[in-house]
């Protein structure tokens, strides 16, 4: 039953690892093939999905090694994990220019004020938050270091992924509303409950995942780590993206919102994450330690 479970897990990991790297790779595609006359914001876009692309594929290949019973070494397993970390980082780190640019961007159509919420407060946030910790991490991923400080500040890195989505994704609604006002919220259930969703069930998520890893760094020892919370905190990130993709398929775009489905669905870099419940349920069924990978 173990076996079956390992097995279960590996293939859920690649098809994740497979989703990241396969819709990355078209969003890359999309970038470098519609470059605008913007140069400050798309470039840097296309450079960091290039980056991500990177990253992705790294995680694919190792993916499909543990898939096939081919067992990484502790020292070829870090080193893939660093190169992904630095990567993403990367990644990360290239919303810095979009982050200034939206700072002082305005249109015909769109205020300063509205670049502000939409792009620049969301943008400067993650350039800034995610390149660090995952820096730290990057330094606490060693063959020579303990494995369970590089553990805590993974566990850093998951709150704070949660924290940039929810700051992200609710700013996306700020804008909506700084156009459209609140009229909207009251005459649609559906965006009423996207809504919702997305400022007060993300804000949850990014709090509960942040009270977890503060919790762990009290720890001294790698049994104290539990897979559920950490499945759980997956399992309801991907269910997010997943009710997201099914409202958009049941009702389509609503005439009357601009910012928040195209962002949310057209141009969302996120949606892989939909598949993120395939490792999460079983984290979440596991008993300590149980799965090894």
């Amino acid at each position: 039953m173990e076996n079956r479970s390992a097995w279960v897990f590996k293939t859920g990991l690649f098809t994740v690892a497979l989703a990241w790297f396969s819709f990355t790779m078209y969003k890359f595609g999309l970038t470098v093939l519609n470059l605008t006359d913007v140069p400050v914001t798309d470039m840097p876009g296309s450079v960091g999905f290039g980056f991500r692309a990177a990253a992705s594929f790294i995680a694919l290949i190792v993916s499909l090694f543990y898939l096939v019973g081919r067992e990484l070494s502790k020292a070829e397993l870090i080193t893939s994990l660093r190169w992904i970390v630095l990567l993403e980082a990367a990644y990360w780190l290239l919303f810095l220019p979009v982050g200034f640019w939206g700072f002082n961007f305005q249109s015909v159509l769109y205020s300063r004020e509205f670049f502000i919420i939409e792009a620049g407060l969301p943008c400067l946030l993650q350039a800034i938050v995610m390149p660090t910790v995952l820096g730290i991490l990057f330094f606490k991923l060693s063959p020579a270091k303990s494995s369970i400080n590089a553990l805590r500040w993974a566990l850093v890195v998951l709150a704070a992924y949660m924290f940039v989505f929810w700051f992200n994704y609710t700013s996306q609604w700020w804008s909506e509303i700084y156009l459209q006002g609140t009229a909207f919220l009251l005459s649609s259930a559906r965006y009423a409950f996207e809504f919702s969703l997305t400022v007060v069930g993300l804000f949850l998520v990014a709090v509960y995942s942040a009270v977890y890893a503060k919790n762990f760094f009290k720890t001294k020892s790698l049994d104290d780590f539990n897979p559920k919370k950490v499945g759980l905190i997956l399992v309801v990130l991907g269910l997010y993206f997943d009710v997201i993709l099914v409202l958009w398929f049941m009702f389509g775009r609503s005439a009357v919102l601009t910012v928040w489905p195209t962002f949310a669905v057209l141009h969302n870099v996120d949606l892989w994450m939909a598949t993120l419940p395939l490792i999460g349920i079983l984290l979440f069924f596991t008993k300590k330690r149980q799965i090894r990978i």
